[in-house]
């Protein structure tokens, strides 16, 4: 079994019995989870209060963190903690101390201080390039992440729990990440110097099921001037189609989409034989695609970051997108009903379907953009256009 150095507090035991070793930061303890890369050059915030990240180890590929350090603001996820989004975060240096207007938070601005409140894991010191390529060549490895400032550590304990963890696959997580009760919101995109403001929503109606979605998902259809409602992953079809909404939103949420689909998928099925016009997103495309008919595969290290280029097939043009998945939709899978719009650049893997008789269609990125470029909120405006003029 490997040997600690002098003075390592912080272990990532994968189940092959690799042991990486640093510095711990944030909460101390124990978490497991899956170990995916994120590309992503800014928004660790965002990032890792995601619930599509529930389950998961993060690494981060740019190797400063916490400049910008932490706010009420940038926090993802409707309610809940690191149970319900990333259970770990690893760092190629110590996160630095902030130096943002933004950074301001009770307790502190600073990440690893939010970190350690939140209860999020975190491990700093190591080679996340070698940890990237690792993951790139190999897939998501199981894993456990702990910190101990006294720097004790049963590591073959910590293998033999990772090894013990049968992954991601068959896993219905939508219904821990999601709202337990329906709520309205009205709260729009971030705008200079105002911030978020509140709109008043003059036209249509949207319910959006919630299997995880994430805050600025629901601030980019408000600012369409929608009415929002949202609603509970295991909401009937019946139960929203009474609400007579003018589109029904799938969110963006975490897990295994054809064990949420168990439940979810026939749901969507009626949804998608009312004729409302309806638009689903990352986890929401993906079931969206089963109900259709299509099949969901398990990737090998997934598509993490925000720069992730994708074609817009229906128009030819280039976008570059957040990501955050690691399963995708089988595009040799799709039925004939259902036309291909958005393809990634990266390994040519499905990123958007439509029906080509109804108002219905989905994408496999994040279009709200947080974090990342703003190049997809078109999509926000080509679902409010399926709902006809605003009301």
């Amino acid at each position: 079994m490997t040997k600690l150095l002098t003075g390592a507090t912080g272990v990532l035991a994968l189940a092959d019995g690799t042991i990486l070793q640093g510095i711990g930061v944030g909460a101390t303890g124990t978490a497991l989870g899956e170990v995916v890369f994120n590309t992503a050059m800014t928004g660790y915030q965002e990032i890792l209060t995601d619930p599509s990240y529930m389950s998961q180890i993060l690494a981060f590929t740019f190797p400063h963190v916490g400049n910008t350090g932490v706010n009420l603001e940038d926090v993802e996820q409707i309610g809940g903690g690191a149970e319900t989004s990333a259970r770990g975060a690893i760092f190629r240096d110590l996160p630095t101390d902030p130096a943002n207007w933004r950074a301001e938070l009770p307790g502190g601005g600073d990440l690893d201080g939010w970190m350690k409140r939140r209860g999020v894991v975190g491990l700093s010191g190591v080679d996340t390039r070698a940890l990237t390529a690792r993951i790139r060549d190999g897939g998501a490895p199981h894993a456990v992440i702990a910190h101990d400032p006294d720097g004790k550590f049963d590591l073959e304990a910590l293998v033999a729990r990772a090894k013990a963890w049968t992954g991601l696959v068959g896993l219905d997580l939508a219904k821990d990440a999601s709202t337990l009760q329906s709520f309205d919101w009205d709260e729009g995109l971030w705008d200079w110097p105002e911030g978020y403001a509140r709109v008043d929503a003059f036209g249509k109606s949207v319910v959006v099921i919630d299997y995880g979605v994430k805050r600025n998902i629901l601030r980019a259809l408000a600012s369409t001037g929608a009415k929002i409602t949202v609603v509970p992953a295991t909401t009937s079809a019946e139960e929203v189609l009474a609400r007579n909404p003018d589109g029904i939103v799938l969110s963006n949420g975490p897990g295994d989409p054809a064990a949420t689909g168990v439940y979810a998928v026939p749901e969507i099925l009626k949804l998608v034989d009312s004729g409302k016009p309806l638009f689903g997103i990352c986890l929401g495309h993906q079931m969206l695609a089963l109900a259709l008919g299509a099949k969901t595969i398990k990737m090998d290290q997934g598509h993490h970051g925000a720069n992730h280029p994708v074609k817009d097939l229906t128009t030819g043009k280039v976008e570059i997108v957040s990501m955050n998945h690691g399963f995708t939709v089988d595009r040799d899978s799709l039925p004939d009903a259902v036309v291909e719009t958005h393809v990634s650049l990266f390994d040519g893997t499905n990123c958007g379907i439509a029906l080509k008789d109804r108002p219905v269609f989905s994408v496999q990125h994040h279009p709200e953009a947080s974090p990342g470029p703003t190049d997809s909120l078109y999509l926000f405006d080509r679902f409010r256009d399926l709902m006809g003029p605003r009301g």
